[in-house]
């Protein structure tokens, strides 16, 4: 045998395990799969028919046909199956809700979301204090996380300040370096893109009965938003029933105080501004400010002033007593969309402020969930809102009529919402601490579709927080497993992973803010430690001393070197009469 006639078999287990090449080799993304992944699935109502398990039933001729127990030929079902099916994907083409992106950033409900004019910057709010930022540019699909977490109303990281649950949050629409964070205090703030502090509102006198005279709100403010085109200018609305326009160019100084007069029985003539929205018109007409407040009423002024007196009001718009936290203005100014609590939604006119257009019927979570929001598309031809079971409706903008359902996160109710106009996707907050992006990747652009089009991120251990120690926290005795036994250790590792919450092995609290108690023994419950008296306290052993005996140990050094009468020591006067 010839050694050209001798042939080696490829062994494809090897060749798979040695590289292809030298040098850094590049991770390319398989496009395609990742959207599959992301696809959510198609939701089919049921047939209100009651089927049974299919016979395959031999005829004389040989044929046969697949029936179901009423001798109903199937396939027509599986046809009209397909044309279901065929008319539910053109829906989902119509709408940019056909694939889905969830990131899981907060702990607690998500109150409110917004994104800049480009797209790139998402930020949310939520009730568990903090404001989180997520750019879609950073992330992959394996790395869905926030770059930074800011608490607005955090004064010190170490002690344990005062922290509130954030209701709204809005990237200026005119000049997006800017937001606008409101908490539940009396004092709005405003954050850079990158969350610093750049001004807040002053706090009002609480004990001027008049609320033109007070530099601010005196309590609790409840939402706030941006002018449509002036950057330097926000409104803001609080329960002390007045709406307050601030110049942000200013240091946030009071430019407008509006005071709302209830006219409900027992009132005094206040309530509680529970919304507030500031549209355009795309005419060159100037803007509309609308608002709603606790006693049912809808009130309407004109955008540029004067605001003395409104230009239009609805006193029974909803059911007095019910929290009013949907509100939104179509694009051209002409219509207003309300969402209250007494499970109504209402379509109104501006140009003929005085009844509803449309009213339906719909459950509301503003029992539970304040700002549970209702929005227009940024065409103005859609409108979606949430529902307790955590479904996304989209509306018909004329009678109110669901166009599509799609359920988003079961059980969940929806909070937040917002439909962007540059990315066309649909972000939706809800009560699971959950944000999703919903898109279309065929409709939509960016976002969404740029995370995926990237290469997963190749994990490291350090990304996995069960796997890493926090060196704040120091390695604990629960790590050591003996005998193989892993539930201490597994157990150490769930702490881990929620660092802020419970305490560590000895007894500290995780959450840095909180200062640490220490521990306390039945013998001194009352009395201070006497270690910690003794070396933190100066001076503090000279409690238990005799001060006769402490003065008088100085006494023979006194006489030797006198410190004050040093000077004379030389020119004193002899005693004369001395005994």
């Amino acid at each position: 045998m010839e050694e050209d006639d001798i042939v080696v078999e490829e062994d494809e287990e090897l060749k798979n395990f040695l590289p292809g090449g030298f040098g850094k080799q590049e991770k390319e993304a398989n496009v395609a799969l990742q959207f599959a992944r992301s696809k959510r699935p198609s939701h089919v109502k049921p047939d209100s028919d009651d089927r049974k398990s299919p016979a395959l039933l031999a005829e004389g001729n040989g044929s046969s046909m697949l029936q179901d127990g009423r001798g109903v030929d199937i396939n027509r079902g599986k046809e009209n199956d397909d044309d279901d099916d065929d008319e539910d994907s053109d829906e989902e083409d119509e709408y940019p809700v056909s694939h889905e992106l969830v990131l899981k950033t907060h702990e607690r409900p998500i109150t409110s979301m917004t994104l800049d004019p480009s797209g790139s910057r998402l930020i949310t709010a939520s009730t568990d204090c903090t404001v989180k930022f997520h750019d879609f540019a950073s992330m992959t699909p394996t790395t869905l996380r926030a770059f930074k977490s800011v608490d607005p109303t955090a004064t010190k990281t170490s002690a344990n300040s005062e922290t509130h649950p954030l209701h709204h949050v809005e990237f200026n629409p005119v000049s997006p370096s800017s937001i606008l964070v409101i908490s539940a205090i009396p004092q709005a703030k405003i954050l850079s893109r990158d969350g610093e502090p750049l001004a807040e509102s002053v706090k009002g006198d609480m004990y001027l009965r008049d609320m033109h005279n007070t530099k601010g709100h005196i309590s609790e403010i409840t939402t706030g938003t941006w002018h449509p085109t002036n950057r330097d200018l926000c409104v803001t609305a609080g329960t002390d029933s007045t709406l307050r326009i601030w110049d942000c160019s200013l240091r946030m100084r009071q430019k407008d105080v509006i005071v709302h007069k209830s006219r409900a029985a027992g009132s005094a003539g206040r309530t509680r501004m529970t919304a507030v929205c500031w549209g355009s018109s795309p005419q060159g007409n100037s803007s509309s400010l609308v608002a709603a407040a606790l006693d049912g009423s809808l009130v309407m002024w004109n955008g540029e002033g004067p605001y003395n007196r409104p230009s239009a009001e609805i006193r029974d718009a909803h059911q007095r007593d019910t929290w009013t936290g949907g509100l939104d203005i179509s694009s051209d100014g002409r219509t207003v969309v309300t969402r209250g609590g007494d499970d109504t939604i209402k379509l109104w006119d501006t140009r003929k402020f005085k009844s509803p257009i449309s009213t339906v019927s719909h459950p509301s979570t503003t029992s539970q969930y304040p700002t549970t929001a209702i929005k227009f598309s940024p065409t103005s031809t859609s409108i979606i809102t949430g529902s307790p079971d955590g479904t996304l409706h989209i509306l018909n903008p004329a009678t109110l009529k669901p166009e599509h359902t799609t359920p988003i996160t079961p059980s969940s109710p929806l909070i937040s919402l917002l439909w962007h106009p540059k990315l066309n996707q649909i972000l939706t907050g809800s009560s699971n601490a959950e944000t999703h992006v919903l898109y279309n990747p065929s409709l939509s652009s960016r976002g969404a579709l740029d995370i995926l089009s990237r290469a997963p991120k190749r994990r490291h251990i350090d990304d996995d927080p069960s796997l890493t120690t926090d060196t704040s926290i120091a390695l604990t005795g629960d790590i050591i497993a003996p005998n193989g036994n892993l539930n201490a250790a597994r157990a150490a590792g769930e702490r881990r992973a929620a660092p802020l919450t419970g305490l560590t092995a000895s007894g500290r609290s995780r959450d840095p803010r909180r200062p640490h108690i220490p521990l306390t023994t039945p013998f001194a419950k009352t009395n201070p430690d006497e270690r910690h008296v003794r070396e933190n306290i100066p001076l503090s052993s000279m409690r238990d001393e005799d001060p006769r005996e402490a003065l008088l140990k100085y006494a023979e050094k006194a006489e030797k070197e006198p410190l004050f009468t040093g000077a004379w020591r030389k020119t004193q006067p002899r005693t004369i009469y001395a005994d």
